[in-house]
């Protein structure tokens, strides 16, 4: 099937509330292209390099995304134009993130990654730290992010028991912390492409998916 093809199939069958992040990482700009010609507009980066490159290449209407692990020393380069960073897993990072912020005039989009999956190599607050941090009223002194919902990542397994209990934890501790921040915080970041049904489920708002949009990656 083509990249338009499987673009159609998955928003047919995401629910209305749902928005698909096509994850073109590892990607070339014409597949990235086909999709957008598909009408994709909302693409997701893992590395910073790899989506400056792409920032600068294709069409300016692109809502770029940051999903993978993000250093402090890199936010410079995507704070000019990142729509949403998807992978702020601690307090350093999201002062970075409202320092480049200021110094470009923006409000940046973000969301708080937690870790509930069971491989320990996985990025995020641990849930009781994020709390905390949350009722500290640290937030409320950083004007230029808007923290706009929570993501995570499911354990890596078969066990669509444990996938499905990870999801399940992810959409409570949101849930928990939703009343601390204002309607803007409605994102609910999960799933990929074995796993986001599951997600949806859920409750996800927003899946990530790469490889059944357009295939296996070439690394």
């Amino acid at each position: 099937m083509t990249v338009k093809a499987n673009i159609s199939e998955i928003k047919s069958a995401l629910p209305a509330n749902v928005a698909l992040v096509a994850v073109s990482k590892f990607h070339p700009a014409e597949a990235i292209m086909e999709a957008y010609n598909a009408g994709q507009r909302v693409f997701g980066e893992s590395r910073v390099q790899e989506l400056v490159a792409k920032y600068e290449q294709l069409p300016k209407d692109i809502e770029w995304h940051m999903i993978g692990h993000l250093q402090t020393n890199k936010v410079r380069a995507i704070a000019p134009f990142v729509s949403l960073i998807h992978s702020v897993d601690s307090r350093r990072l999201l002062e970075c993130i409202n320092r480049e912020a200021e110094r470009c005039g923006r409000v940046i989009d973000c969301l708080l990654e937690v870790h509930v999956a069971r491989e320990q190599t996985k990025s995020g607050w641990d849930s009781e730290e994020l709390l905390a941090f949350v009722c500290s009223g640290e937030l409320a002194a950083m004007k230029n992010i808007r923290i706009r919902g929570i993501m995570g990542m499911a354990t890596n397994t078969d066990d669509i028991a444990i996938i499905r209990s990870d999801f399940e934890r992810l959409a409570a501790i949101k849930a928990q912390i939703t009343p601390m921040f204002d309607s803007s915080f409605n994102v609910l970041s999960m799933g990929m492409s074995d796993d986001y049904p599951i997600a949806i489920q859920c409750g996800s708002t927003m899946v990530r998916i790469g490889s059944s949009i357009f295939g296996q990656r070439n690394y």
